[in-house]
C-alpha cells in the first residue's frame, strides 16, 4: 500500500462532543491513515473508542493507526505509531507483525530516522514545522530537513506539527507524503468544513 495523503489524528479535547462526526466526515473527504490519539488512563473506555474508530475505517478503506500503544493495536490488529519514549520499535514491529504500519517520530533529527529504517518501521514523522496548538514546546525545523531525508531514505516520509491547508503546499514542495493533521483539519465550525479541508489536503498531494 502506497503511504501518501492526508493523515488525520484525533484530539479527544478538539472533537468533545462532536468526534465520531468529525471523524467521519474526514473520512468521507479522503484519508489515507487515522490516528487514534488519546493520552487518558480510562483503558476500556480507550479500547471502545478505538474499535469504534477501526469500524469506521473498514467502511471507508482508511487505514487505523494507535498512537504510542502497541499492546492495543495489536488487540485490534492494526498499526501503531511511537515517539521517542513510547516504547521499541522492534519489539512493536515484532507484537504486531511484519504486515502492519508501524510509524516512528523523528523530530528534526536524520539519525533517529536512520534508527527507525534499521527498526523495521513504515514510515518516519518530522516535525514540528510551524507552531502547533498539540506541541506548542516542541523545537521548530527547518524544512531542508525533508530535502535531506527524501535523498536519503526510500520510505515515505509523514510531516506534524501546525499543518494547515495554507503551509502544506511548501511541505509537500520539500517531499512529504503524509500530512498530519490536527487542528488544521477538526477545528472546523462544521463536519462539512472538515470534509472540505481533507479533500484539500488530498488534492495538494495529487498535484506532486
Amino acid at each position: 500500500m502506497k503511504l501518501r495523503g492526508l493523515y488525520a489524528i484525533t484530539d479527544s479535547q478538539l472533537l468533545a462532543g462532536r468526534f465520531l462526526s468529525y471523524v467521519e466526515a474526514a473520512l468521507e473527504g479522503g484519508v489515507t491513515l487515522l490516528q487514534y490519539r488519546d493520552k487518558g488512563t480510562d483503558e476500556s473506555r480507550r479500547l471502545r473508542e478505538a474499535d469504534t474508530l477501526l469500524k469506521l475505517c473498514e467502511r471507508y478503506k482508511t487505514q487505523l493507526i494507535i498512537n504510542d500503544d502497541a499492546e492495543l493495536a495489536s488487540r485490534l490488529g492494526v498499526g501503531v505509531h511511537l515517539g521517542q519514549t513510547d516504547g521499541s520499535l522492534t519489539l512493536a514491529r515484532t507484537i504486531l507483525g511484519r504486515k502492519a504500519i508501524v510509524g516512528a517520530t523523528c523530530h528534526g533529527s536524520l539519525e533517529l530516522a536512520e534508527q527507525a529504517k534499521a527498526e523495521g518501521v513504515s514510515y518516519v514523522a518530522f516535525g514540528r514545522f510551524f507552531t502547533s496548538t498539540t506541541k506548542p514546546d516542541a523545537p521548530a525545523i527547518a524544512l531542508d530537513i525533508l530535502d535531506q531525508a527524501r535523498a536519503r531514505f526510500h520510505l515515505p516520509i509523514a510531516v506534524i506539527g501546525g499543518v494547515t491547508l495554507e503551509n502544506a503546499p511548501q511541505l509537500v514542495e520539500h517531499g512529504a507524503d503524509l500530512l498530519a493533521v490536527v487542528h488544521g483539519l477538526f477545528g472546523a465550525d462544521s463536519a462539512q468544513e472538515v470534509t472540505r479541508r481533507a479533500r484539500a489536503f488530498n488534492a495538494l498531494l495529487k498535484k506532486n
